[in-house]
């Protein structure tokens, strides 16, 4: 009976080393999560490096005196507060009368040298930094315009190294 529970253990910690001492190969590269657009949102290809990205998007919001509420390698957000009235956010979203109303701006990219995913998408959040703060997705062009998004791209193009479209950069 000693000698199976002997044997039973020693298989079980052979095992247990085999496991344990296994290592991902070091050529293999995390799986990173896939990028994606969500309805409502704003997404264009940009010619340089997500942090060419983040440096253009930091630098722009600074010279505009936004807020950054978060500096990510992969992602910034900027908040506004929202300082007139907006009968339409009220009428579709309630008021915000506990809290400032601010709009949410998410900038994702993700990618590599000269070839980057960018997508932008806004957010409006009542009672901002109360117990009764609310956020919601804001689909509708006029709350995300492209124009916005272009802008940033033509800027980090130009600082981004990477040449004109089809130069074989």
């Amino acid at each position: 009976m000693m000698f199976r529970v002997f044997v039973v253990v020693t298989a079980a910690l052979a095992l247990a080393a085999c496991q344990s001492s296994r290592r991902p190969s070091a050529d293999v590269e995390p799986q990173q999560a896939v990028l994606t657009v969500p309805a409502g949102a704003q997404s264009v290809t940009v010619r340089a490096d997500p942090d060419t990205i983040r440096q253009t998007i930091l630098a722009s919001a600074t010279e505009r005196g936004t807020p950054i509420a978060q500096n990510q390698p992969n992602m910034v957000v900027l908040e506004r507060v929202v300082t007139e009235p907006n009968p339409a956010l009220d009428s579709e979203f309630g008021p915000s009368d506990n809290g400032d109303r601010k709009f949410r701006i998410r900038i994702r990219f993700q990618g590599k040298e000269c070839d980057t995913l960018v997508v932008q998408d806004v957010f409006v959040v009542n009672n901002a930094g109360t117990a009764l703060e609310q956020v919601f997705a804001l689909t509708q062009p006029e709350y995300n315009p492209r124009q916005s998004l272009l802008n940033m791209k033509q800027k980090a193009e130009r600082f981004g190294g990477c040449g004109a479209p089809g130069a074989g950069a």
